[in-house]
């Protein structure tokens, strides 16, 4: 019963055979495989964007970091939730790789930036005062840190809000497919069409061993991002293990369809989570994350029993009235299975 994180399921075996078979021979290395042509090629099909940059790299912490600062001078900001992965989880990255750019919060509900918020803080950094940090970037995660995803209207009127100002818009896709797949939109409309010039593209979460491509809509950041990725240490020489993932995620819709396991298996967790008595969600549930509450004697049942998920937030103690309810956060993977859920469920119940 592992729901910790979809960063801990398996690679799917699709991927391990591409793997495989990149290693036998040689290949040019640094990103000059054969392979990566093949990537670049997807990729420019899929987003429908053919003088799209496409770069691999092995994190998503990486891919956002190298991304943004390529984007952004270090006097300048970048706009994002306060929730936003870039600013709780990476440990300061984006700064470090920008040369010190700063990141303004915003703020919405479920982590899902509102125009007004991003209006007000545009609105703070107007001027070209000396003293005030410069307009840099607007960045948005999808799906986001409390399991939110941003609809078609919500990306572009943000998109819009950032183009009248004249700052660029990364996404941060680390669940793009998941994200995608719940909106059953084309990834274009979700992306460049909206708005969106530079994109992480996830994988890892997603049933890769380790690859996240970012996506330069506007190619005349490539260069840079180039010279970025190899001073960083990022650039890797057997390259064609990362452009093989690749590769395979993006064959025969591989990559949808994992997502859709993990979608659809969030969904029953809800739905069974939410048959105990007393229990509730705590944020929708979008894609492949759920975020609810229910009983702690529940919970100790689980813990007993060996299932691995967040008590969400920190701080709730397993020790007090077991009616008492407590929150957690549950990921599926593409991996998780029916008798998984079905077992948790009794579990808690």
């Amino acid at each position: 019963m592992f729901f910790a994180s979809d960063n801990g399921g398996p690679a799917a075996p699709e991927i391990l055979d591409a793997v495989l078979r990149a290693n036998a021979g040689n290949a040019m290395p640094y990103g000059n495989d054969p392979i990566m042509d093949s990537v670049r090629r997807k990729i420019r099909d899929i987003f429908e964007s053919p003088d799209a940059a496409v770069y691999l790299v092995a994190t998503g912490t990486a891919a956002n970091s190298l991304a943004l600062a390529s984007m952004v001078q270090p006097w300048q900001t970048v706009f994002c939730h306060r929730h936003a992965h870039i600013e709780e989880d990476e440990c300061g990255a984006p700064e470090f790789f920008s040369g010190g750019a700063k990141l303004t919060l915003l703020d919405g509900e479920n982590a899902k930036i509102s125009p007004q918020s991003l209006k007000d803080a545009l609105a703070f950094n107007a001027g070209n005062d000396v003293h005030h940090v410069q307009r840099g970037a607007l960045s948005i995660t999808t799906v986001n840190e409390r399991a939110g995803v941003y609809s078609l209207q919500e990306i572009k009127a943000l998109c819009d809000i950032a183009a009248s100002n004249n700052i660029p818009v990364h996404m941060d896709g680390a669940r793009f497919s998941n994200a995608l797949v719940a909106l059953g939109c084309s990834p274009a409309e979700m992306t460049w069409k909206a708005g969106v010039e530079t994109l992480s593209f996830g994988g890892t979460k997603n049933g890769l061993m380790g690859v996240e491509a970012v996506v330069l809509f506007d190619p005349k950041r490539a260069w840079e991002f180039e010279l970025r990725r190899k001073r960083a240490g990022h650039l890797f020489s057997k390259h064609r293990f990362l452009s093989a993932q690749m590769d395979a995620y993006l064959s025969d819709n591989l990559w949808l369809n994992l997502a859709a396991k993990a979608n659809n298996a969030a969904a029953r967790l809800a739905e069974g989570i939410l048959k105990i008595k007393g229990a509730k969600l705590t944020h929708p549930v979008d894609a492949n994350i759920v975020f609810a509450s229910w009983p702690r004697k529940g919970h100790v049942a689980a813990h007993d029993a060996g299932a691995q998920y967040y008590i969400w937030p920190d701080g709730q103690s397993l020790d007090g009235p077991p009616d008492d309810m407590i929150s957690a956060r549950l990921v599926c993977n593409w991996a998780t299975t029916d008798a998984e859920i079905d077992q948790f469920i009794s579990t808690i119940s």
